[in-house]
């Protein structure tokens, strides 16, 4: 830990200096989540652990909850002001990093016994290897991972000697319930560990049956009993807006694999460096006769192994799930960073002779050699290997004076020193070369113009009765859990197909495929969704200025005959916002495109781009629409810019990564000729129909009618909306809010049932006459998670049970 800040602060990075660490998903995801968890804490935001109302104009919480914010440390942003939140996120990074390492030592000595000093310096390689500093920092859930390798090990470890079975179940299940992702690649990294160890024991074929059977016995009951993680975050999964699909671009060179073994440096491959100490140790354990033939070879195979199963395809879908990752292909990793430096402490707890340790040395030598002209060999991993000869020259001074207790204190100091320095060394090298590029560059989550904005929205709250929207994205990816208020961006693994579809559909946009949505910036999707106020940027240094608005409430209702989804047969995204509005506010011209170019839209495709004799692709249409109307454009997949007169609008569109929404092109003249140029770099198609001509007094009067005709009174719990009507309402309410699955439905305390959807949003038939509608939210596989973990918990309690028993028997009188 402390070699984690000294490098952090050398850095000048948070908390030690000026640079902020919100960069990639710490920015754009996790300190917004922890950020809502403190207002969850603190009970200073709608919603609950079920269902948020912040984000997504309304989407579940839960399976976000047990994926992104179940590391123990996470809990600890209670106890700071809402404003410092990014502290206890670091703390979480670091506190994670200090156990990890202590359990780690604890396991070492399990694996073999020997000096706890030395354990623990290898437990410090492993807490700050080349995963934890490139990969894991950013995700602080995945550093409960790190804690899950000595905690399984450890059960595995009981299993192995017939103890402890209860024990180690709670260890499985604390493992899982942290973080089950990287708790996944821990249980199979630890099992492939307790099969090498069977492999080197000399029991009975008989015993190692039994040793397996306990240790299946025991993870699955640890895992069943962390359930409802499991089954509430799988059909979360199954539920939401699929991934881009990203193919293997095959393994790296074997050079530029082995150069990962070297600390310092960052380059694309499997993070498997733990530092100079124990790669020196592993390349000596061949050479040490102390240690059993039978056990050199199973070790060093099992590296092998483990090292082949990150760059192969069908195992590389096995250490995750089945699934390749959004990110790095190389996120299991850090379970081989776990076996490397437990294969490091069976070479140095055997004590191994200077003709060993230099044979280790020259197997290094050669590696360094091999690797020389690797991207991975910057300024810092030759460093680094220099530095190397330090603890060499210490570890055969160790063997000289063996018999000697002050003179081996004095040398392990040294020893302390150099792995204190080295590792602060590669955490702050790495730091520096990541940092170099822009992907890298930090969110600006909490600065004062954030905590301004975040005071604003809060004094401008007006839920639920209407919405108060953060707007487009402006500081992370989840601006609405960073600032407060109710909008449509949400970022996250688990945003349902149903809101990103819903959302689209309407004319919002979207980033990575729709699993991170944005706010809507036209007024008729504002009108629908409810919100009296957003934030726009405005002109000049001011920042954010809060824009307020007429809006209908929460909950409107459609007089009887609406036609629902099931039915719906929308040709333009004017035309949905308008059967979801339920009244006419757009005029959709037909585009006349200039001479030369051709004159009908592509069927089934729209409108072609012409290749431009100076390069590039243009196309030029002339609409016309009623004059004093806004004209308002959308080409959600196109990328270019649209230039009217007085106004260019760039689009950043790409099927189907990136979506646009609707871009206000300005007031139609008073000639009420709209002359639209497009101009791309690439050749593509336009919808047919992609200009709309908005009304404003009809969108005006729609509102009106929808106030008028609203309920009474609408008031919102943590994971439920209930509505109060004048007795005997008839028609289709809508519940502003994406129908995810999960809704249940009533209508004056009959049996709930699933809601039909309008335009993706909740509808439901009043009937004959209604004065209450209650919907409920409960999170799918819930139920099914808390019956599994009570079935494994009875079992415990069984087996703990008939423990005690068995043991007051053998007690003697």
């Amino acid at each position: 830990m402390g070699a984690y800040c000294l490098a952090m602060a050398v850095h000048g990075t948070y908390p030690f200096g000026g640079r902020s660490r919100a960069v990639n998903d710490l920015g754009n995801q996790l300190v917004p989540f922890h950020a809502r968890l403190w207002d969850l804490m603190h009970g200073n935001t709608t919603g609950d652990l079920y269902f948020n109302w912040s984000s997504g104009y309304g989407t579940p919480f839960l399976g976000d909850f047990f994926t992104y914010l179940m590391n123990p440390f996470s809990w600890l942003v209670g106890g700071f002001p809402r404003h410092l939140v990014e502290l206890p996120v670091f703390l979480v990074t670091l506190f994670s990093i200090g156990l990890a390492s202590g359990l780690m030592t604890l396991f070492l000595g399990r694996l073999h016994p020997g000096s706890p000093w030395l354990r623990a310096l290898l437990s410090v390689c492993f807490g700050l290897s080349a995963w934890t500093i490139s990969d894991g920092f950013a995700d602080p859930m995945w550093m409960w991972g790190l804690v899950a390798f000595p905690l399984l090990g450890i059960a595995y470890d009981w299993c192995l000697h017939r103890r402890r079975w209860v024990a180690g179940t709670m260890l499985v299940t604390l493992s899982w319930a942290g973080n089950f992702y990287i708790a996944a690649m821990a249980t199979l990294g630890m099992a492939l560990v307790l099969l090498v160890r069977l492999f080197v024991d000399a029991r009975a074929g008989r015993e190692r049956l039994n040793t397996l059977l306990r240790a299946a016995s025991m993870t699955l009951s640890g895992v069943l009993l962390a359930a409802p993680v499991l089954t509430v975050s799988l059909k979360a999964s199954r539920a939401s807006q699929p991934a881009p699909v990203r193919v293997y671009q095959g393994p790296p060179t074997i050079a530029d694999y082995l150069a990962q073994l070297l600390p310092g440096g960052l380059s694309e491959g499997p993070r498997v460096s733990v530092g100079m100490l124990p790669l020196l140790l592993i390349a000596t354990l061949p050479f040490i006769r102390r240690v059993p033939l039978r056990e050199r070879c199973g070790w060093l195979f099992l590296i092998a192994v483990m090292a082949g199963s990150f760059v192969w395809l069908p195992t590389i879908l096995l250490w995750h799930g089945q699934a390749m990752p959004n990110g790095s292909p190389y996120r299991a990793s850090v379970a081989l960073t776990a076996v490397l430096v437990s294969v490091a402490w069976l070479a140095l707890a055997r004590e191994p002779g200077r003709r060993e340790l230099l044979c280790g040395a020259g197997v290094v030598l050669l590696l360094v050699l091999f690797v020389r002209n690797s991207p991975h060999m910057s300024r810092g991993p030759w460093l680094l290997v220099a530095a190397g000869l330090v603890p060499l020259a210490l570890l055969l001074t160790l063997d000289r004076y063996r018999g000697r207790r002050g003179s081996r204190a004095m040398l392990t100091g040294a020893l302390a020193g150099t792995v204190f320095l080295t590792s602060a060394y590669t955490v702050f090298n790495t730091t520096v070369i990541r940092d170099a590029y822009d992907w890298w560059a930090p969110k600006r989550t909490y600065d004062s113009e954030s905590l301004a904005t975040y005071e604003l929205l809060k004094s401008a709250d007006d839920w639920p009765a209407t919405r108060t929207d953060p707007g487009p994205h402006e500081y992370a990816n989840n601006d609405p859990m960073l600032l407060a208020g109710q909008g449509g961006s949400y970022y996250s693994s688990y945003v349902p197909a149903r809101t990103a579809g819903a959302l689209h559909r309407l004319g919002a946009g979207w980033y990575v495929q729709g699993r991170h949505t944005l706010s809507f910036t036209d007024p008729v999707s504002r009108a629908i969704m409810g919100i009296s106020s957003y934030l726009d940027r405005s002109p000049g240094p001011r920042g954010l200025t809060r824009r307020t608005v007429p809006a209908p409430p929460i909950v409107t209702v459609r007089p009887p005959g609406t036609i629902l989804d099931r039915a719906a047969t929308d040709a333009t995204v004017f035309a949905r916002q308008e059967r979801v509005l339920g009244a006419r506010v757009y005029e959709v011209p037909r585009l006349s495109p200039s001479e030369g170019s051709p004159p009908a839209p592509v069927a089934g495709r729209g409108w072609a781009l012409v290749a431009h004799p100076e390069g590039g692709f243009v196309r030029t249409f002339t609409a016309r629409c009623r004059p004093g109307t806004e004209a308002y454009w959308y080409a959600p997949w196109f990328f270019g810019r649209v230039e009217v007169p007085g106004r260019t609008v760039k689009s950043f569109g790409r099927p189907t990564m990136t979506s646009s929404g609707l871009a206000a092109l300005g007031k139609v003249p008073a000639n009420g000729t709209i002359p639209v140029t497009v101009v791309s770099g690439r050749g593509q198609y336009l919808p047919q129909n992609p200009l709309g001509c908005l009304d404003r007094t009809s969108l005006d009067q729609a509102v009106s009618h929808l106030q008028s005709t609203g309920p009474q009174q609408v008031r919102a719990g943590g994971h439920a909306i209930e509505a109060l009507f004048t007795s005997g309402t008839r028609g289709t309410a809508v519940v502003s809010v994406p129908a995810a699955s999960g809704w249940q439905c009533a209508v004056d305390g009959a049996r709930a049932t699933a809601p039909r959807t309008l335009g993706g949003l909740i509808a439901v038939d009043l009937g004959d006459g209604a004065t209450t509608l209650r919907c409920t939210f409960r999170p799918p596989g819930l139920r099914l998670g808390l019956a599994l973990s009570a079935a494994a918990a009875a079992t415990v309690l069984l087996v703990a049970g008939a423990s005690v028993l068995r043991t007051r028997r053998r007690a003697p009188r």
